[in-house]
Parts: C-alpha cells; structure tokens; sequence
C-alpha cells in the first residue's frame, strides 16, 4: 500500500538528514548519465518490515523497485528482499535510508513475532502490545513494525485513548475520582485505562468503572495476587488485564501464565536488535 503524503515527508525529512546538500563521494565518482542495477539482500533469519519505506526512499530520488517481497514475509540469510534500478547516483544516495528502515523495522517485527510466539505458547488468546517508547520521529514506523509481527500498536499518540498513570493519580487524589472525572467527561468512544500499583488499586480501578487495568512493574506473583482479587470481586468480567513493565523475553512465558489479557513491552522498540540487510550492485551502464 502506498504511503500517505505525512509518511513521505518523514521519508523525504530522513533522506534529507543522510545526504544534506550533496553526495560528495558519488558527485565525485559517478558521471552524469550512469545507470544501474542493484539488489538488497537481507543477512540473518527474521521477518521483514519497512519494503514501502525503502521503496519510497528509492522514488522520491527517483529509481524505481521492479520486485520486492512483501512486509511479514519470514526471512533466510541470502534472501533478495528488493531488485531496484534508475540512476547510480539515485541507487547510492536512497542506500542508506533504505536499509535502516529495513533494519531498525524488521528488528522490531522479529521481536514481536518472537513474542508473541512465546506468550502464546502458553496463553493462546494474549495481545502483545507495544508501548510509548519509540525512537522520536519514527513512532509509526516502529507501532507498524510491531504490528507486522503480530503484535498490538496500544496508543499511538496521547490522543488514542484515556489512560489514567500514577502522576495524573497523585494529582487528583486517587484512582476512584480520576476515573469519575474521565468517565464524565471522556466521548464514549474512548476505552478508560487505570495504571495501577497495588491489587487493591486494581480492584478500586474496576469498582469505578475502568476498561482496562494496566498492572505496572508488577511481579508475577502480584499479578496472580490481583487476578484472584478481581475474581472474588466479580470484577474480573468486567476489565482487560494488562501486565506491563520490566518483561521480555526471559519472563514473558511466567507473565503470559498468569491468563492476563495484555503484556506490553518497551523492549519491543527499545531493545530490539536491528536486522542486517545490505545492497549489491549488480549491472551498470552508462546512457
């Protein structure tokens, strides 16, 4: 699917950063009227994320993408991700923007898919979710990622939902009166989320009509605790139950376990390990 006018800009913006006002090596080497040929290849096992932006990044200096694979696909080392040709000078500028959205966005696809994958091993109906904790600039780039490897975006921007955290609790006093104020004011459309730090927080959140309790840096046996709570209460039915904070890979089985609703991880777009991909001229020529 073609990217939007906003998502090109983000594009042209990253293209900008990388080349500033020229290229020097490639004025230097490459003369006018030089074509070529050229493949991306990716280098480790993984799932590919970012093809429309690397060949948006490759159109907007004007080459053009004659076969790509598609964004899910599940990658081998060798694997021509791209086959791409137009002005060598375009090839070599466009390079690098390429890669890293291939890079940083299929780290974050595989990492999800990893993820999920474990979570789901042992609760099969657990959302993975993303959280706020993206790298500036590049927030849709990296929920899309998530998204692509299976994984839930959770907000976007502050705008998507209401979610009540411990500074605007130790604002207005307590989770009840948060809740109330949003519950009265908030469009109908909008899901109220509770962070909480306690299980009697959780059952107070779900009393005053929260939809979804956000259990913050909880322990596996806190979120066990909170879970048996909301089923003494009758409450459980009522809410999604959200485990988030310090998880990921070596403890997201215990979290998944526990039959939480939600595991959000920053570790999905923090600590991910980029994907390693590389371009390779193959022809060129001189018109």
């Amino acid at each position: 699917m073609p990217l939007g006018p906003y998502l090109e800009q983000k594009i042209r913006e990253a293209l900008a950063e990388d080349i500033g006002f020229v290229d020097l090596t490639s004025s230097l080497l490459v003369p006018e009227g030089a074509w070529a040929e050229a493949v991306v290849i990716a280098k480790e096992e993984g799932v590919l994320a970012g093809v429309e932006e690397a060949k948006t990044a490759f159109k907007l200096l004007g080459a053009e993408v004659v076969r790509a694979m598609r964004d899910g696909s599940r990658l081998r080392p060798g694997d021509v991700v791209m086959e791409v040709r137009g002005p060598a000078k375009a090839l070599l500028m466009a390079e690098r923007t390429a890669l890293n959205f291939l890079m940083r966005m299929s780290g974050i696809a595989t990492a999800t898919a990893r993820m999920v994958e474990m979570a789901r091993s042992v609760n099969p109906k657990v959302r993975i979710a993303a959280t706020r904790k993206t790298a500036p600039g590049l927030r849709f780039f990296d929920k899309k990622a998530v998204e692509i490897g299976g994984g839930d975006t959770h907000r976007l921007r502050l705008e998507d939902c209401v979610l009540i955290k411990d500074n605007h609790i130790a604002v207005v006093g307590s989770v009840s009166e948060a809740v109330r104020k949003a519950r009265e004011a908030a469009s109908f459309t909008k899901k109220i989320e509770v962070e909480v730090r306690s299980p009697d927080e959780a059952v107070e959140a779900a009393r005053a009509g929260a939809d979804i309790i956000m259990l913050d840096n909880f322990t596996v046996e806190q979120v066990m605790e909170a879970l048996r709570r909301l089923e003494e209460e009758g409450l459980r039915p009522r809410v999604l139950v959200e485990a988030s904070g310090r998880i990921g890979p070596d403890n997201i089985v215990e979290y998944a376990k526990t039959g939480v609703d939600i595991i959000s991880l920053g570790y999905l777009t923090h600590s991910a390990k980029a994907i390693d991909f590389s371009m390779e001229i193959k022809k060129t020529a001189v018109w």
